[in-house]
């Protein structure tokens, strides 16, 4: 008994979608839900069996091409009411036209690199180095200025001896022997901040 009560609701079910396809044929620009779900019913598995070929069997992308053309046929179904015959001749078409422009549409632009190799890869901890440059800046500090200047100019500024002494307009050897003491003194002044070589 409550598989024949089924049966008959699945049939007046059936009957009021075309009901309200044939109401919303006589009322051209307005599409309803009832009429969506009409076109699901009927076209979406053979669609989604079309657009599979079309897509070398993604089926992901074979469902969201379904769900543009069902989208696009409910926006204009005024047209389609209008039209006489099935509607699947038009949502082929359509889904064929979305798969070419998709596929145009990544010719187009460059190829997608997957993240996944980025995710593993180490990168340089920026905390770290901020800290370390909070940590040596303040050891600096700690330094004669004579010894600071020649360390900023041979090591954080790259110049030689010979460069750094004409900027400062002290003799080479004078550099080099504040170079000397400003690393034994630098060397100290980290470990004492708790870090050594």
């Amino acid at each position: 008994m409550r598989k024949d009560a089924a049966v008959a609701d699945d049939r007046r079910g059936t009957h009021r979608a075309r009901h309200r396809a044939v109401t919303a044929r006589t009322q051209p620009d307005v599409p309803d839900e009832e009429l969506m779900r009409a076109l699901y019913r009927e076209h979406a598995g053979p669609l989604l069996a079309y657009v599979l070929r079309l897509v070398a069997g993604d089926r992901q992308r074979a469902e969201d091409v379904v769900q543009e053309t069902l989208i696009r046929a409910w926006k204009n179904a005024g047209q389609l009411n209008r039209a006489t015959g099935s509607v699947r001749p038009w949502l082929v078409t359509v889904a064929r036209r979305i798969v070419i422009d998709g596929h145009r549409s990544r010719q187009a632009r460059p190829q997608e690199v997957d993240p996944s190799p980025l995710e593993v890869m180490p990168a340089e901890d920026e905390i770290d180095k901020a800290l370390w440059l909070m940590t040596l800046s303040d050891a600096l500090d700690d330094l004669t200025p004579a010894h600071r200047e020649v360390l900023v100019e041979t090591y954080f500024k790259g110049r030689t001896v010979n460069e750094a002494a004409e900027i400062l307009g002290i003799p080479s050897g004078t550099v080099r022997s504040r170079v000397f003491y400003a690393l034994r003194s630098m060397k100290l002044a980290l470990e004492e901040r708790g870090i050594s070589a």
